[in-house]
């Protein structure tokens, strides 16, 4: 009997990459694409899906880099070949005179349509023009920027949820990152909600951001959209049985899963510890440092355990609480994963690692609390969703800690409602800050922040615009800090439904972090009312510890050093409580009567400043 890659003409392989359970996965850029998409053009275009055959010329889509110790990364994304093409790329820059030079080539991944260059050697002093370019006319220019070192303040961009419901360009907001001009870009995931069409979908998400993705480092991370999921709760890559999720691990083959991952994180820098997950499901997490800022990108859906069968049921869905005498503490069972040990370790070893870092931030994909009330509409009142990384508890409180150590704020999205909060983790206020972005397109799934009682919690935001400010416990008993909110008015209007995108400013100078939140159709030359009220907001970067000081250690001073990095350690438990860079002189606050050691050095705290300095109790 023939087969269908016989009757087609390919091998089974190349018609059915994903074999005949998923015979149609990334259909519209696998097998004979080209006749797919003429027959269903009517359909896909009833989906928002773009038109996959382009004029030839056009085949190069668009690229993104990263640029890391000496090493430039770089992928281009190209539309689909046909067979006869060429499946190799060309990387050219710019010379002084004015020519071209090729300094790379390699071949197209076909499964994806995605090409890879690695550039060792790379001078992040200076500025390059390239182009990437197949055969004789197509091609994609943008600049390599040189590192922002000089900049008193990095200016990141922090954008997700990108709904696939509104198709077309994404021009306003482009218009006004490139007047804002961000040193770094970081997508947090949802670039797509096309699911089964991962290559169509992430090729239409460069096609609306292009403009302003040419010309910067682009941190993108896939979140559950991304791999084809309503949820994910990776649980270490197991075999999951649907795309809902809260069983734990990955629905579609492993296959799939890496193109996904090929697609958003090949660029970025090379993974910390590059062991697979179960089925060969590649990792990413990372870290990158950009004009003095250090980033650490995080996985946070990878490792975390899924709740079903795990926890009694207390709502409609595994992973939805209603139950309004439930007890919190059921459903932090201590076995269970967030980030798992892996990325505690990265985090750990990434805090005390300072070489070429002023200051701190962490990016993940979802929220460390659950800063919503209401769910997709009005009247869908729930106290927990376990979606977001407010559960587990546990697992919650270790990766705020860790985060809090290096005096790190942390920005993320998937929440598809913008928030500042300030975290509690023993106490309110005593975690980091943490800003998550707006969807840029909210058509998918409304959120709102509407406490119940309609009160602003205690030490609210003085003199806010916003009634509902303040200290709260999140569903699961999470302590936080609600300081920005910026809830949907009218879902119906794509104006008034919050759509837009964060903005953050790492101050090296002053040693502050200030959020912006801008509208999707706002205009950024208006200055900061054009912003959602509420925003935007400066805080200390020393205050992302924000323990009750009980004294203060003698000041520190490392011989040779200006800006050393110092660590402080508890003699009892030999924990470290940050480890940070420190103008000379720093005196180090501790939080509690005790014995301490400081350490310092220039990159690295690897040498005893002060050792067994009491702090007595007040």
């Amino acid at each position: 009997m023939a087969t269908l890659g016989m009757i087609s003409g390919l091998t089974a392989q190349e018609a059915m990459p994903f074999g005949e359970k998923f015979k149609n996965l990334d259909g519209l850029a696998t097998g004979k694409w080209w006749e797919k998409d003429a027959a269903a053009l009517k359909k896909r275009r009833a989906k928002n899906f773009i038109n996959m055959n382009v004029p030839r010329d056009e085949v190069v889509a668009f690229a993104v880099y990263t640029v890391s110790q000496g090493a430039l990364k770089m992928s281009a994304q190209l539309f689909p070949l046909m067979p006869e093409e060429p499946k190799e790329v060309r990387l050219e820059t710019k010379t002084e005179d004015g020519s071209w030079k090729e300094i790379a080539k390699t071949k197209v991944t076909e499964l994806g349509w995605s090409a890879h260059f690695r550039v060792a050697g790379w001078d992040a002093t200076k500025t390059v023009a390239y182009r990437v370019r197949h055969g004789e006319k197509a091609m994609f220019e943008g600049t390599v920027r040189r590192d922002p070192i000089e900049k008193d303040v990095i200016v990141v961009g922090n954008l997700s949820c990108n709904s696939s419901n509104t198709p077309g360009a994404r021009a306003t907001i482009v218009e006004n990152l490139v007047k804002q001009d961000p040193d770094v870009l970081f997508f947090a995931g949802d670039q797509t909600y096309h699911h089964t069409e991962h290559t169509a979908g992430w090729l239409q998400f460069g096609l609306q951001f292009r403009d302003v993705l040419k010309d910067r480092p682009v941190i993108t991370i896939p979140d559950d959209h991304d791999v084809g999921q309503a949820n994910l709760w990776g649980e270490s890559g197991k075999q999951a049985t649907t795309t809902a999720g809260p069983e734990g691990g990955y629905f579609y083959p492993a296959k799939y899963v890496n193109m996904v991952q090929r697609h958003q994180t090949w660029h970025l820098p090379d993974p910390y510890d590059a062991t697979p997950i179960e089925r060969g499901i590649g990792v990413y997490y990372t870290s990158m440092t950009v004009g003095g800022v250090d980033f650490a990108i995080l996985e946070d859906r990878k490792f975390k355990s899924g709740p079903d069968g795990k926890i009694p049921k207390m709502g409609p869905r595994p992973d939805h609480i209603n139950d309004p005498k439930y007890d919190r503490e059921s459903v932090d069972v201590k076995t269970l994963v967030l980030l798992g040990e892996r990325q505690l370790d990265f985090l750990k070893a990434w805090g005390q690692d300072w070489t070429g870092a002023d200051l701190k931030a962490v990016l993940s994909q979802t929220a460390f609390c659950g800063a919503v009330h209401i769910h997709g509409q009005p009247s869908n009142r729930l106290l927990a969703d376990l979606d977001s990384n407010a559960w587990p508890q546990t697992g919650r409180n270790r990766a705020l800690s860790a985060i809090r150590k290096a005096w790190a704020p942390h920005l993320c999205g998937d929440q598809h409602l913008a928030v500042v909060v300030k975290h509690g983790i023993e106490g309110h206020r005593d975690g980091p800050y943490a800003f998550t972005s707006p969807a840029i397109v909210n058509t998918i799934y409304g959120r709102w922040w509407h406490p119940e009682d309609e009160r602003a919690g205690p030490n609210p935001v003085p003199n806010s615009v916003l009634p509902w400010t303040g200290d709260y416990l999140d569903g699961l008993g999470n302590k936080v800090n609600m300081m920005a909110y910026a809830n949907p008015a009218d879902r119906k209007d794509e104006k008034q439904r919050s759509d837009g995108y964060g903005v953050a400013r790492f101050d090296k100078k002053s040693k502050t972090v200030t959020f912006e939140c801008w509208p999707r159709f706002g205009d950024v030359s208006e200055g900061d009312k054009a912003q959602f009220p509420g925003w935007p907001i400066t805080v200390k970067m020393s205050d992302n510890d924000g323990r009750d000081v009980v004294g203060k250690l003698p000041a520190i001073n490392v011989p040779g050093l200006d800006r050393p990095v110092v660590q402080v350690l508890n003699d009892a438990t030999n924990e470290i409580l940050y480890t940070v860079r420190v103008e000379a002189g720093f005196e180090p606050p501790v939080y509690a009567a005790g014995s301490y050691t400081v350490k310092g050095g220039k990159d690295r705290a690897d040498t005893v400043i002060l050792a067994g300095q009491l702090i007595l109790k007040p």
